[in-house]
């Protein structure tokens, strides 16, 4: 059996502040990285075999692991907040089940306890497991840079595949989640090659809530991943799913043009075909299990 290649060899400098993070990246250019659990960053540089010469940490800056939760502005989560500490604090737990439940879905515990909220949105990868639910919770993300702080919406800094919209000199704070509308219900949907901590194949995010001011009686959000060159939502589909009294044939139809929205490429893990169909069968799942609890709640 071969054994796995190493890291190469880098410095390693932990940030003392949002100052001292502008002036380095300043100064070293494509040379410097920034860290704050690693979990994707460790694993490109031991398969490329090569890699920055600086690791810079930026985790323990102010209000990097805060999560806060305030009644009237939602809840903000630092960007080095662990999924594992996001999926366990109770505003998350109470008000957001979407987030939590996409958070448990990726890797394993233990890389959980590393794995952060920022990291995963900055990877920038479109089978992200946190994008879809972020996507239908409408998150916004808070960047800081030599010239003060910008705030994006995720549809925004989310560019391509691998890229964002961060400046040269900028870094990730913080993401801001909205109070969700009044009786709204979430699910994430993960389909894997493995049960466990494997990368989506596809993940449908729902998110339904009353309004009375539509004829379906229900408004729905959806996002999904692994589908296109970034996670997305369908509004054409949550459009449709507003105008019409709901029934079993309503979203099956509107799967089915969630279906032919969606633009996977083959690769090692599925077929584009295979995974069309799954857009499809997620998303008529998540729109059942939500439309369920919320006529029955």
């Amino acid at each position: 059996m071969l054994a796995r290649p190493g890291l190469p060899e880098f410095d390693y400098i932990k940030a003392e502040s949002s100052q001292q993070v502008f002036k380095l990246l300043a100064e070293k250019g494509s040379d410097l990285k920034l860290m704050m659990g690693g979990t994707d960053l460790f694993v490109q540089i031991r398969d490329k075999g090569e890699g920055p010469g600086i690791l810079l940490d930026i985790k323990d800056l102010p209000g990097m692991q805060e999560i806060t939760f305030d009644k009237k502005k939602g809840l903000k989560v630092g960007a080095a907040v662990s999924l594992n500490n996001l999926f366990r604090h109770p505003d998350s737990v109470k008000y957001y089940q979407v987030l939590c439940e996409a958070a448990n879905t990726v890797g394993n515990y233990q890389l959980r306890n590393r794995a952060t909220l920022g990291g995963n949105i900055c990877n920038a990868s479109p089978s992200a497991d946190m994008a879809p639910a972020a996507l239908v919770l409408e998150g916004e993300v808070s960047l800081s840079g030599p010239d003060g702080e910008r705030v994006l919406t995720l549809e925004q800094f989310w560019v391509g595949p691998g890229k964002t919209a961060l400046k040269e000199y900028e870094f990730l704070t913080a993401v801001h989640f909205p109070n969700p509308p009044s009786g709204a219900v979430g699910r994430y949907l993960k389909l894997g090659r493995s049960k466990m901590g494997d990368l989506a194949i596809v993940g449908v995010a729902v998110l339904g809530y009353p309004d009375s001011e539509v004829p379906a009686g229900i408004r729905f959000r959806i996002g999904i991943n692994s589908t296109a060159p970034t996670a997305y939502r369908v509004p054409r589909v949550e459009e449709l799913l507003a105008q019409s009294p709901l029934n079993d044939e309503l979203l099956r139809q509107a799967s089915e043009e969630a279906m032919k929205i969606s633009a996977p490429i083959e690769d090692v893990r599925a077929t584009a075909l295979y995974q069309k169909k799954m857009v499809n069968n997620l998303t008529f799942k998540g729109l059942k299990e939500v439309w369920s609890q919320l006529i029955n709640s």
